[in-house]
């Protein structure tokens, strides 16, 4: 016998393709279709609906970049359409791409409520089922114009401009710009169901089909039958023939899955970027439609299960469509609708801090026990560009018991061996993880998708079980009819897996029950791709850096003033603005992966928080302070320094510790000296001695210099903000010419310029710190550049140690496997130090993410080890301005560290002292007496009680035990979980009993204590 594979394959795709699906809204008449153009940004519903409208017919083009349209659709039911089912069909301009990316619509009745949404995979509107013949009906789409990024025509990745705010957004005068999208149909139509139902058989038979090895006996079996099936089709009249088709069908679909065939746990899911290609109005915009499309569904298919993860969606949808809202919590209730994940958003979360990580899990949980009566018990996090290793303790404290990812599958150089696994992070802490083998967030339920996944399952034999996430996403969209037809049609099907659609919840049981003895994965989960995201966008980094450290100070010191003088505690401000700071960790905000738009936006924002948390800080400082002609000085930094407590004030005593100034050596060169430290500027303005004067002992390799500024061209193969390429490397420009190096009153000025760009530093040193300071002023305007900053070290160290939220990772220098080569750019927070026995150094900064560490043996024998810091880059897409313009940075170079020292100069260079006119010293609330243990944060209870909230925790790595001392009258002190509920064996510690509660902390633990304070106090 001939085979007639190919054949028939062909002959499937045309059939489809060009007959049974558009049969299924083949009889069709015109809608009469009017049109709206607001002005500047989005307009609430009534005030569309009541705008005046003109005619448009099929062809009319629409919609300058980022405006909005509504269109007012209307017709009557053909009194010969009654009983049938009819549907509305609209292409607003979708043939641009697919669902998310370009034009999308939101349907409203007349009365202004929402129906559900258009987009390219889902253009239907509902009109009447069963039709009765002559209704009339009426409604309005709001629809945006989107516009793709890059535009039609443009390359993919190149420079764009789509991604600009217009100019016109911030007036009132009407949109400009050529219209992007054609109406390109407008029609009232019959539903034919059983065409549909055809259309749903064929897809999946043929997609099993495909997706089955090339000599599985089933493949060859289901081309038959598709064949067949085909020729019971007239091509002329599919709804004629679509019954008998399917009847040919019918036994290939009724054949069940094997006894051992892999179960897969679906999971309705929108992933919507809170930002990335569109602006955040935008993406409120796509949670509106994107839920009114599945509560839509909902109604029709009662065994739908829809998770949505991002409080912040939710939220954003009660302010905006609270009638929409109300449907979601309906469908909560009855257990459809799935709130999941945790967080407030789905942040970023190698540069997102400590405290700000856990604030997520709390405005998170907080928001869907509030509204849902939810307690979350998932982490849902499948599009983040890798997780920091203290992640499994803050989630378990928050009462997270699993964690969903899919994102380590973008792996480019090693495969993660595992798929379902316990992650232990930095402290012991495990958490039961998976990641789901079809390796996207955005299933469709395809065969190929259905097949990778059974043959990518990493963890055969002991288990059995996966999830896939189903729905159009990113730009959201979600689930649609057809993906449920195929989960209905592979529940039990031979030759597939099985295909189950369940809560995320049922998945996790299940899968921990046949496999609670998992493997283990230690440290962090590092995503070998988008390194770039460390350095990408500076501004909104620092804005991000800056909001965390005034946050913390402004909780503080207004607890310290309210516990002290009774200053109103500013809950309501705080709450708003943790939330601000929240949302722009989003993890295409934060890590600078936006368009345009999304950046300046952000820019403005962070500027509006910081002012208004300087005011708070200020207010709470002078209340403190006191009347009086002195200086206090504040500390808000976990250590003492300067003779003021951590978390205290004290009048000024003196003059702060000066800087030194510069002393020409007699070979042109400055040298700063404070009799602890020396360091040694050169001509070209670098530092080509640093001695550790205590130690005897030169930092600098021979012949090396530090502080070397380094141009490397960056232009990755594909994604420009995400990426860093390991051959940036290739070509290096060192920029060791200076245009002047100046003596100056504490320090030496050194200018450079180069290319289109100028960079200032301030190099300066203080009394009695073995600290070089840098402050650096750079007039960035290259392109596709990266800019480092090199300091080789006369170490030999065979890892660095970087500090990570609530803790620290050490990671190895070498290269000597894969995994280790694959870390050529590292995350660190505010210091990265490198050491050999009894003598290390450090780099500490106020607002770098990106290093790296390489070694070298020299010939003398010695290990040079070179860190450097990644300044700034100089992506084109999505935003081809990206970093262009004047920046402000500080780091330094800290002599004779230990991991210990880091920690306190990371904190001391981010957390100013501030200096307030006044007289009176203010104790610090609370302290510790360990420098190991550092408070994290000081704040009153979120729910008004006055209680007092501590966090602390472990920072060095070891065992510590010390006595919290708490400085006013208290009665009990509890322990509890991140949203401040007692833990479930926690035992108040009363003051009667003890001076204050004896903490014991393992390695890197955190802890959270809630103080209810005396009467009066």
């Amino acid at each position: 016998m001939h085979s007639k594979q190919r054949l028939t394959e062909q002959r499937l795709a045309r059939v489809l393709s060009q007959r049974v699906r558009p049969a299924v809204h083949a009889r069709a008449l015109p809608l009469t279709v009017e049109i709206w153009n607001a002005p500047g940004e989005p307009v609430p519903a009534a005030q569309a609906i009541a705008a005046p409208y003109r005619p448009v017919a099929v062809g009319h083009r629409w919609g300058p970049a980022w405006s909005t349209s509504w269109f007012r659709i209307s017709g009557e039911v053909p009194a010969h359409w009654a009983g049938q089912r009819i549907e509305a069909v609209l292409d607003l301009g979708f043939d641009v791409t697919g669902p998310g990316f370009s034009t999308e619509g939101l349907v409203h009745r007349p009365d202004g409520s929402v129906v559900k949404a258009l987009n390219p995979r889902n253009a239907w509107i509902p009109v009447a089922d069963p039709a009765s013949g002559g209704e009339r009906f009426t409604y309005y789409v709001e629809a945006a114009a989107n516009p793709t990024v890059p535009l039609p025509g443009e390359a993919h990745h190149a420079p764009t401009r789509a991604g600009d705010r217009p100019a016109w957004l911030t007036g009132a005068a009407a949109a400009d710009g050529d219209p992007l999208y054609r109406l390109r149909r407008a029609e009232l139509t019959v539903f034919d169901r059983e065409v549909w139902e055809l259309a749903q058989d064929l897809d999946v038979l043929g997609e099993l089909m495909h997706a089955l090895p090339e000599g599985a006996e089933r493949r060859w079996q289901l081309l038959h039958t598709l064949e067949r099936a085909l020729d019971a089709v007239d091509v002329q009249d599919v709804p004629a023939t679509a019954a008998a088709a399917r009847a040919v069908l019918r036994p290939a679909l009724a054949a069940p899955a094997t006894a051992g065939a892999h179960r897969i746990s679906a999971v309705g899911h929108a992933h919507i970027d809170t930002a990335w290609l569109w602006p955040l109005r935008e993406a409120a915009r796509k949670v509106a439609r994107t839920v009114s499309n599945v509560t839509h569904l909902m109604d029709h298919h009662p065994g739908f299960r829809f998770a949505m993860s991002q409080a912040q969606q939710l939220a954003w949808l009660k302010e905006q469509h609270p009638a929409l809202y109300a449907r979601v919590r309906e469908k909560a209730a009855s257990g459809q609708f799935l709130p999941v994940g945790s967080l407030w958003v789905e942040p970023d979360t190698n540069i997102t801090g400590g405290e700000a990580f856990a604030r997520q899990l709390v405005h998170g949980k907080r928001f869907y026990a509030q509204e849902f009566g939810v307690e979350t018990e998932e982490l849902w996090l499948p599009d983040t560009f890798g997780y920091q290793a203290a992640m499994p303790q803050l989630l378990k404290l928050a009462g997270v018991r699993w964690f969903l990812t899919q994102k380590i599958s973008w792996n480019t150089t090693n495969k993660f061996p595992h798929h379902t696994f316990w992650w232990e992070g930095i402290d012991g802490t495990r958490i039961f993880t998976h990641f789901p083998p079809a390796d996207t967030y955005n299933g469709e339920l395809t065969g190929a998708e259905l097949a990778h996944t059974v043959r990518n399952f990493q963890d055969k034999g002991p288990a059995n079980r996966s999830l896939l996430p189903f729905g159009y996403g990113d730009g959201g969209g979600g689930p649609t009819r057809e993906m449920l037809a195929r989960a209905e049609r592979l529940a039990d099907l031979e030759g597939s897996p099985r295909v189950e659609i369940e809560p995320p919840a049922a998945f996790f049981a299940r899968a921990h029950a046949e496999y609670p003895d998992a493997p283990v994965w230690l440290g962090e989960l590092y995503l070998e791709f988008h390194r770039g995201t460390l350095t990408s966008q500076l501004r909104t980094k620092q804005g991000n850096r800056r909001s965390e450290h005034l946050l913390r100070e402004a909780e503080l010191w207004s607890a310290t003033a309210a516990v002290h003088r009774g200053l109103p505690y500013p809950y309501e401000a705080l709450d708003r603005l943790w939330k601000t700071v929240l949302l722009h960790q989003f993890h295409d905000i934060l890590p600078g992966s936006s368009i345009a738009w999304v950046h300046r936006q952000a820019e403005e924002t962070y500027a509006a928080v910081h002012a208004e948390l300087t005011g708070i800080v200020d207010a709470a400082q002078r209340a403190l302070a006191g009347p009086g002609d002195g200086t206090v000085v504040f500390n808000g930094a976990p250590h003492a320094r300067g003779g003021v407590p951590a978390f205290g004030s004290a009048p000024r005593a003196g003059e702060p510790a000066p800087e030194v100034d510069p002393v020409p050596d007699g070979d042109g060169r400055l040298v700063l000296d404070n009799g602890l430290v020396r360091f040694t500027v050169d001509a070209r303005g670098l530092v080509v001695s640093a001695v550790d004067l205590a130690a005897g002992r030169e930092a600098l390799p021979p012949g090396a210099a530090a502080n070397l500024l380094q141009l490397h061209q960056d232009f990755p193969n594909e994604y420009d903000a995400w990426d860093l390429d390991a051959f940036y490397r290739n070509t290096v420009r060192d920029l060791d010419v200076a245009d002047e190096v100046t003596a100056v009153p504490g320090g030496v000025e050194v200018r450079r310029s180069f290319g289109s760009s100028r960079i200032r530093q301030r190099l300066s040193l203080r009394e009695g710190a073995r600290r070089l300071d840098i402050d650096t002023e750079i007039d960035w305007h290259e392109r596709e550049r990266i800019l480092k900053a090199a300091f080789p070290l006369d170490v030999r160290a065979d890892h660095s140690t970087a500090e990570i939220p609530f803790g620290h990772v050490r990671r190895p220098t070498h290269t000597n496997t894969s995994w280790d080569a694959a870390r050529f750019e590292i995350c660190a927070h505010r210091f990265l130090h490198v050491g050999e026995r009894g003598w290390g150094a450090a780099l500490v900064n106020d607002s770098t993410y990106g290093h790296d560490v390489t070694r070298d043996v020299r010939p003398d024998g010695g290990t040079t080890t070179t860190v450097r810091l990644s300044l700034l880059r100089a992506p084109r897409f999505p935003d081809p301005d990206a970093d262009q313009g004047t920046h402000r940075l500080r780091y330094g170079l800290l002599l004779g560290a230990s991991v210990a020292d880091a920690v306190r100069e990371g904190y001391a260079l981010n957390l100013a002292e501030r200096a307030v006119p006044g007289g009176t010293a203010v104790a610090p609330l609370v302290s510790v007496a360990d420098d190991a243990v550092v408070i994290e944060a000081v704040k009153l209870a979120d729910d008004a009680s006055g209680d007092l909230v501590v966090r602390l925790y472990e920072a060095h790595g070891g065992r510590a035990r010390t006595t919290l001392a708490v400085s006013v009258p208290w009665r009990t002190v509890t322990e509890t979980d991140l949203l401040e509920r007692p833990l479930p064996d926690a035992e108040p510690v009363h003051a009667a009993d003890r001076p204050g509660p004896v903490l014991t902390l393992r390695p890197f633990e955190i802890r959270t204590l809630r103080i209810a304070l005396a009467t009066g106090a």
